[in-house]
């Protein structure tokens, strides 16, 4: 007797066996106890998810020969010929090779008889969209009104073709994608019964590079039985696949955090030397990082038997949640422009010196206070430093904002030289207008500092004036608050009030600024010889505003 494969041995014969189609098995099960029988559905789906499955066991249930039922018996004459492929009153048509309406109406013509063998005459049809628009108007008339011993069931990967007017005639069932679990756990039921030694690793490898599809996991792993001589090892199907292997993963991002470019290249050799696909590794480097940042937000959402479930945990503390949404951008991105690359192997070498090069040694930490660090000495310190703040009465400041690439360079305040002790009263190092414009934000963050006045500062009690509410509401007034904490080294409190600003912010002076920028270029026009030889031979005048400053005047 030849080998029957696993997705055709172990396909389901009934609805309680159906793994990851309860909507569909409910909504059918309900219809045929009910005897609300439609004359015509469509199953919907990608492949491998159980529409020509579902589609067998509902002809199953509607020809039994103990009757309609939602429990076939499984041995009766119908259900085991259905099941074996030659019952006579049940056909299967496939629509990529019979898409004309020549055959649409051969099929039509016969629909007419009564069936032969069974209760109902049950057509269907697979890859429905593959169907000629021709051949789609030759079936409206039967799909709308067919005999009543004749039921269609039509199932398509790709319903957006199918004309509305054949979707209004059917009840549509959309069948989902199988979860992980689903699949690992259907596996396992199946190894067991096959009496075949497996890892669970393994099984979740399996499942993950099946997408969705138990088919396509029934059929890798009858080729990972066929790999690995009847021993399913997560090593074994790891090397069947061509997957990473996640502690390469963990290594990587080790490297990458702590910005050892050496150890990089190492893990790259190493992927090479095992003939494994950077691309793979770029995206499955993404899932990680997807799964660090769930991790960080959610910690309970982090799925404890994974082997890397540690790990994951570790980076969810170590890394900064900015630095791990740049990674995820770098890799995303990368891997698309793999194609761009001279090869695989300097595309994924560039992404990850790009990772290097974005996020500087120690910015992948999470945000703390530092303090006895002294500034190194900068040949512009004296015109940013405010010579009237006394020492030890201003805190170290560390920027934690990500650099963005292309980005122009911010003004950042200058750390002072001496650290003070915590719970002192704040003072700042020169005028809130000339101060704000030097901290390191972006953003509405930078708009709210920049557009608003210090009213009053008592103690470590900020009190700042914005002219407009809405700006001093959401996370950017949260980033200055965070900002001016690690600046002072202690908790600052900043508390806002509304009202109209009396010009002592940086906008304000910026816009003063401005517009004297502005008269004095309109003043130097006036006085331009050769526009005042145009005034008066043409009668010519200066239009308002259309002067710029900096512009040349001559013509």
């Amino acid at each position: 007797m030849s080998y029957l494969v696993l997705a055709r041995k172990w396909r389901p014969r009934s609805f309680d066996t159906l793994v990851g189609q309860d909507h569909v098995v409910r909504a059918l099960t309900h219809a045929l106890t009910t005897q609300r029988l439609h004359h015509a559905w469509l199953f919907t789906g990608t492949r491998g998810v159980g529409k020509t499955t579902l589609s067998r066991i509902l002809a199953k249930a509607l020809n039994c020969e103990k009757g309609i039922t939602a429990t076939p018996c499984g041995v009766c004459q119908a259900c085991t010929e259905i099941d074996e492929g030659r019952f006579v009153d049940y056909l299967e048509l496939d629509a990529a090779s019979n898409r004309g309406v020549e055959e649409m109406t051969q099929l039509l013509e016969q629909a007419v008889y009564s069936p032969g063998a069974g209760r109902f005459k049950v057509y269907m049809i697979d890859e429905v969209h593959m169907l000629t628009g021709h051949a789609f108007n030759a079936m409206l008339k039967t799909l709308e009104e067919p005999p009543p011993h004749v039921k269609f069931i039509l199932a398509t990967t790709d319903p957006q073709k199918i004309p509305v007017t054949v979707l209004s005639r059917c009840l549509q069932f959309n069948l989902k994608q199988m979860p992980g679990e689903a699949i690992v756990g259907h596996l396992e039921n199946v190894l067991a019964q096959e009496q075949m030694p497996y890892e669970v690793p393994a099984l979740r490898l399996l499942g993950q590079a099946a997408a969705g599809s138990m088919r396509d996991a029934l059929s890798l792993t009858d080729q990972a039985i066929a790999y690995s001589a009847g021993n399913l090892t997560e090593e074994a199907v790891r090397g069947m696949l061509g997957t990473i292997d996640q502690r390469h993963l963990v290594r990587l991002l080790d490297a990458l955090q702590a910005g050892h470019a050496a150890t990089v290249l190492e893990i790259a050799d190493e992927l090479a030397t095992r003939g494994l696909s950077y691309r793979a590794a770029l995206a499955d480097l993404a899932v990680m990082l997807s799964r660090i940042a769930i991790a960080q937000r959610v910690s309970q959402a982090l799925d404890q038997t994974d082997p890397i479930a540690a790990d994951l945990s570790r980076f969810a503390v170590s890394m900064h949640p900015d630095v791990v949404q740049l990674f995820y951008t770098v890799a995303v991105h990368s891997r698309n422009e793999l194609v761009l690359a001279p090869d695989e192997y300097a595309g994924f070498i560039m992404a990850c010196l790009r990772m290097l090069a974005l996020v500087p040694r120690g910015s992948s930490e999470p945000e703390k206070l530092v303090r006895n660090e002294p500034a190194p000495a900068r040949a512009d310190d004296s015109s940013v430093r405010s010579a009237s703040a006394p020492a030890g009465r201003v805190a170290a400041v560390k920027t934690s904002a990500v650099p963005i690439v292309n980005a122009a360079p911010k003004p950042v305040a200058v750390k002072p030289d001496v650290a003070v002790s915590a719970n002192v009263e704040v003072v700042l190092p020169e005028p809130w207008a000339a101060f704000s414009a030097k901290l390191p934000l972006t953003g509405m963050a930078q708009q709210l500092a920049r557009q608003s006045e210090c009213v009053s500062i008592k103690g470590r009690a900020i009190l700042l004036r914005v002219s407009n509410k809405a700006l001093s509401e959401g996370v950017h007034a949260e980033r200055l608050r965070v900002v001016l904490k690690e600046f002072f080294g202690q908790d600052v409190q900043v508390a806002f009030e509304v009202g109209a600003v009396q010009g002592e912010s940086a906008h304000a002076l910026d816009q003063a600024e401005q517009e004297t920028r502005q008269l004095d270029a309109e003043a130097s026009v006036q006085v331009d010889p050769f526009v005042q030889a145009l005034v008066k031979d043409f009668g010519a005048q200066v239009v308002p505003g259309s002067v710029r400053p900096g512009q040349s005047n001559s013509i």
